[in-house]
């Protein structure tokens, strides 16, 4: 038997530039006016806290740049430190939802952002999957001056990692046997996928 979290927990991935943050914050905004118990955490805020403290980092966009056993330990603390946060605060009628990504690009390759045992240790019902046409991820990630993303500053670049996020999201899932859904971030609207996203964490409760 799959065990699960008795919370619905869902992992919400994008490539980076698709908008997740504000997706997420559109959700929460929702979440709060029909009084719906939702938890929001960043994987990638945990795993940069471990980091900062054990000296490897400075700055969020050196992360991708580790070494991938480090990037592992890192992920499996992350996870642990999620769940045992999530485990103290959300009862059976309440959502966690973890956003992160479910590949991510670096010197070496493409690398999982959801490994065996992250997922074994969140118990995701189901990864969602937010995406956009890679031409306006593209003008996204121009207009967000916070991050440094030159390496995918390409629309055929972004095009590859959207369909490795499908390939990876689908092969994390299967450990848990959790659904993956996709739903779209349609440009000036992104309340549509935070709406989409609620619907799904009512639909996995029935």
């Amino acid at each position: 038997m799959v065990e699960r979290n008795r919370f619905t927990t869902i992992i919400v991935t994008g490539v980076p530039g698709v908008g997740k943050t504000t997706v997420l914050g559109e959700l929460e905004k929702i979440a709060r006016k029909e009084e719906k118990n939702i938890l929001v955490v960043n994987f990638g805020d945990y795993m940069f806290r471990e980091a900062v403290k054990q000296k490897l980092v400075s700055h969020r966009d050196q992360m991708r740049h580790l070494p991938l056993r480090t990037q592992l330990s890192l992920q499996r603390l992350a996870a642990i430190s999620i769940r045992e946060d999530a485990d103290k605060i959300l009862d059976e009628d309440s959502t966690l939802i973890v956003d992160t990504h479910a590949v991510i690009k670096t010197s070496t390759g493409f690398w999982p952002g959801l490994p065996r045992e992250v997922v074994l240790e969140l118990k995701p019902d189901s990864i969602v999957l937010i995406e956009a046409p890679p031409s306006i991820i593209l003008d996204r990630q121009k207009r967000d001056t916070s991050r440094v993303r030159k390496d995918i500053a390409d629309e055929k670049l972004i095009e590859e990692l959207i369909l490795m996020a499908r390939i990876a999201a689908m092969s994390s899932a299967t450990f848990v046997a959790a659904s993956v859904y996709t739903v779209e971030n349609i440009e000036g609207d992104p309340g549509y996928a935070a709406k989409k996203i609620l619907e799904l964490s009512s639909m996995l409760k029935k």
